[in-house]
């Protein structure tokens, strides 16, 4: 099930080195006399690895939503993140200046031979304090070109018929609804629709 915090969004850290010489304090003005523009962290989506385990389980705690899942509240004993099904492999990890903010979970869509060819998105999540930096966006752009790697030509997708912001991201990322479940799931007392969405990756 995509996962999506408004839509499953994460903290900001040090800009880079200073140049060569003596430090020069952020705010003050450069020798020309106009005022240093502060950096913003970059960006970077990345393969997970094993180091990321409880940074990940603490985003997904933080994200956890009945707006996009479909599992009770998360309560302690916690669950590891990666386990025998959710591999490392099949993360990627959005930073944010160094910090983790995001995740994305790629899979085949069925052990299948015959269905090789789509990749299926079974997890999203940004840390809400990342909204608006485009982290979501950044995360689905490398599961496209990592699904294509792959031999991949198609990718799908399962999202909660009530995560509006979610369903507006996807279409406008090219996907388009190709079935829908009525009230699959009782969630918080309301039946709420399983929608599939899918995409070509020729593009």
């Amino acid at each position: 099930m995509t996962r999506m915090s408004q839509p499953s969004g994460p903290p900001q850290p040090s800009g880079p080195p200073q140049p060569s010489g003596l430090p020069r304090a952020s705010g003050l003005p450069e020798p020309s006399g106009r005022p240093r523009a502060s950096r913003q962290p970059e960006l970077v989506v990345r393969p997970a690895v094993i180091d990321d385990e409880t940074a990940l389980a603490e985003l997904d705690r933080r994200t956890w939503s009945v707006l996009h899942s479909v599992q009770p509240k998360p309560q302690p004993p916690y669950d590891l993140f990666f386990t025998r099904r959710n591999r490392v492999e099949h993360i990627l990890v959005a930073e944010l200046g160094g910090c983790p903010v995001g995740y994305i979970r790629l899979v085949p869509s069925t052990p299948l031979a015959c269905n090789t060819h789509v990749r299926q998105i079974q997890g999203l999540a940004v840390d809400e304090r990342t909204r608006g930096k485009g982290v979501a966006r950044a995360l689905l752009g490398a599961a496209y070109e990592e699904a294509r790697r792959q031999g991949a030509t198609r990718i799908t997708l399962r999202v909660l018929g009530h995560n509006t912001p979610a369903r507006r991201l996807y279409a406008s990322e090219g996907f388009a609804v190709e079935g829908v479940l009525p009230g699959e799931f009782l969630l918080a007392g309301e039946y709420v629709d399983d929608v599939l969405m899918g995409r070509s990756l020729d593009r």
